[in-house]
């Protein structure tokens, strides 16, 4: 979700694909490394909710520092813009990031990733449904391979769920709370820019976590700890400091920052389909450094299910 980052307009025709479309691969490219660096985080005893306390807690403040330095009127906001912002926050932001890091901590990091990028398909049949929106016909098409192909995944045929259920139940929530993201941040960014948007998010996501688990709650004394890298790297550790602010910088404000400049350049659509790189390069990261690994059925149903994202991806 890693929790990846809604559509938002492009400004005017695209100028520079081939760099737009470098920008996004390198996202995804880390927004994957930053899932298993997440799951290394939640293994030295650090919990979800204390890893989404400290991303939302650290990004907000990395992206109010950069608007205070860059553009510091961007930061302005009306009484009337607290209830979205609110509700963008805790429901967009706080919620994706807890449920992502449930998921990848109990399933397959390229499973839980996979599964919370049916979150277009969501948004395109809320579209249909809710909104009365035109929407492609292809839309039955994506919803038909998604569903197939997340059988497949979670193997529903072995008698019982081949995957761990409140694992899959955290990623199917995820899935969920990622589709009312996108929405919000449709609307959001109507309204102002992407920046500011995220650090509003991501400041009253830390707000409901600091109350949901107070500071002073916090484990403090294990940031100094240095912890396993887990799998083919287990001999060699990293202080839980140092793989929290890889999270924080690099996980989060770094590949935000690339997908936005991507949009100068990309359609959002184009943006949102190349992103769908991320579940794969997930998989791969997560076989070469902590050796999971999926099986040929899991592998043709992440296929058949991307397939249909692509499709949901197009159909608005």
């Amino acid at each position: 979700m890693a929790e990846p980052l809604a559509p938002l307009p492009t400004a005017g025709r695209d100028r520079r694909p081939l760099l737009g479309y470098a920008m996004v691969w390198t996202a995804a490219t880390l927004f994957a490394v930053n899932g298993t660096v997440s799951k290394v985080v939640l293994s030295s005893g650090i919990s979800s909710v204390e890893l989404t306390e400290v991303r939302s807690t650290g990004a907000f403040a990395g992206f109010v520092l950069v608007l205070l330095a860059t553009a510091p009127g961007r930061l302005r906001i009306q009484l009337h813009d607290l209830p979205f912002l609110v509700v963008f926050g805790v429901t967009g932001v706080a919620f994706v990031q807890w449920l992502y890091f449930v998921s990848i901590h109990r399933l397959p990091i390229g499973i839980a990733l996979l599964i919370e990028y049916v979150a277009p398909l969501l948004v395109a049949l809320f579209a249909r449904f809710l909104l009365k929106e035109p929407v492609r016909r292809r839309i039955w098409v994506a919803l038909a391979l998604a569903l197939v192909g997340l059988a497949l995944v979670v193997e529903v045929w072995s008698g019982g769920l081949a995957l761990d259920e409140l694992g899959l139940a955290a990623a199917l929530a995820a899935a969920g709370a990622y589709a009312a993201y996108i929405l919000l941040a449709e609307r959001g960014v109507a309204r102002r820019d992407p920046v500011s948007l995220s650090a509003y998010g991501f400041g009253f996501a830390a707000l409901f976590w600091l109350a949901v688990r107070p500071l002073w709650r916090f484990p403090a004394g294990r940031l100094d700890d240095s912890v396993s890298l887990l799998g083919r790297l287990e001999h060699s550790e990293l202080p839980v400091w140092l793989l929290m602010l890889f999270v924080v910088v690099v996980g989060t404000m770094a590949t935000f920052g690339l997908v936005v400049a991507a949009l100068r350049h990309l359609s959002a659509t184009r943006v949102g389909i190349v992103a769908m790189l991320e579940p794969v390069v997930a998989s791969l990261v997560a076989w070469a450094w902590l050796g999971e690994s999926l099986s040929t059925v899991q592998l043709l149903g992440g296929c058949v299910v991307l397939t249909g994202i692509v499709l949901a991806q197009t159909a608005r």
